[in-house]
């Protein structure tokens, strides 16, 4: 057996732990909105599409889509983060239990509204996106709230991915609070980060920007692949964390370690409809496989494949373990 099949045996056989994994999962709490439709004509009123709305459907975002992607590879999950007390704050509740997780861990802050990222979508193309949502800090009553929620949560938590959109959730004083938590029980920690708030991951366990996040992150475009990996090496010893994962869309994903030399990763995506949510779904995986026993290597092997499923799918889409125990068990025939 090759090397490359007995990784793939590896990260089938973790698939099988990963119902007995727990994971806590921070951030920012999103609703996204899809109004589907086809376009026929030009306004006469300025010079853009109209759009005859045919369908709308709701989708977790944010932190809440990390979750969707977790509770598809079967997992238990435990959200904390804020949405508003009103209609789409309800509806996010009701979808999350519809799933099967619990919203216990969700606060609800007055006065501000749950954010809704709405995508206009015309012949399998986004139009325009419309965003409604706060930007900034939580309430310091919301942060205590999330503060005793992980306190009193922490039993049976295998590790922690913190979603951040940068809309407030986040901040330097969370972020010290889960690094001494988790450190008394050597929980990992993943996060997706927001290139503004970079220093406040320092001694995370592993950060997942995209290829422009890490540009931002390090205040230089990444034009070339020396430029690549030069970012890759100054965020990993600027956070001193253990990895740093860049997601680069067609081109794979590019890890770096302490323990190991820089690895690409290939894109095994057949094709590429939409991105949106693709994140959630590598960090998702990549936690779950780190917990279940597989390396770093595996672990990104495992979210690579699982990315690859859903940029194929218009939405933000979640990845469902048979989905990618099928595309494993079909790349290890060929």
């Amino acid at each position: 057996m090759d090397s490359k099949k007995g990784d793939l045996q590896k990260i089938l056989g973790a698939l099988s732990l990963f119902p007995s994994r727990k994971i806590l999962v921070i951030g920012d709490i999103m609703m996204d909105q899809f109004l589907w439709g086809e376009v026929s004509r030009i306004s006469p009123e300025a010079p853009v599409p109209v759009v005859k709305v045919e369908k709308e459907t709701f989708l977790l975002g944010g932190a809440a889509n990390v979750v969707n992607n977790l509770l598809g590879l079967r997992t238990q999950v435990l959200l904390t983060g804020v949405i508003g007390s009103d209609g789409m704050g309800r509806r996010l509740m009701r979808k999350l239990q519809s799933l099967g997780t619990t919203t216990d861990g969700l606060v609800m802050e007055e006065g501000r509204p749950t954010a809704i990222k709405t995508r206009i979508i015309a012949h399998q193309q986004q139009v325009v996106r419309v965003d409604r949502e706060r930007v900034s800090p939580i309430s310091p009553a919301s942060l205590k709230t999330i503060l005793e929620v992980i306190r009193e949560n922490l039993s049976g938590i295998h590790g922690i991915i913190v979603s951040d959109y940068g809309k407030g959730v986040v901040s330097q004083e969370l972020m010290a609070h889960i690094r001494k938590v988790a450190g008394k029980k050597a929980l990992p920690i993943l996060v997706d980060p927001k290139p503004g708030n970079i220093r406040w991951y320092k001694g995370v366990t592993l950060i997942t920007p995209n290829h422009l996040e890490a540009g931002q992150a390090v205040g230089k475009k990444l034009e070339t692949e020396e430029d690549l990996i030069w970012a890759g090496k100054q965020l990993l010893k600027q956070l001193q964390c253990k990895s740093v994962l860049i997601t680069r869309g067609k081109e794979g994903m590019t890890l770096f370690s302490k323990q190991s030399k820089v690895n690409h990763i290939p894109t095994v995506a057949k094709k590429v409809f939409d991105v949106t949510g693709a994140g959630d779904t590598v960090i998702a995986t990549l936690m779950l496989s780190l917990v279940s026993g597989l390396n770093i290597i595996q672990a990104c092997m495992a979210a690579n494949y699982a990315a690859g499923i859903v940029v194929g799918e218009i939405g933000t889409a979640a990845i469902q373990a048979e989905d990618l125990k099928r595309v494993l068990l079909y790349s290890m025939k060929i």
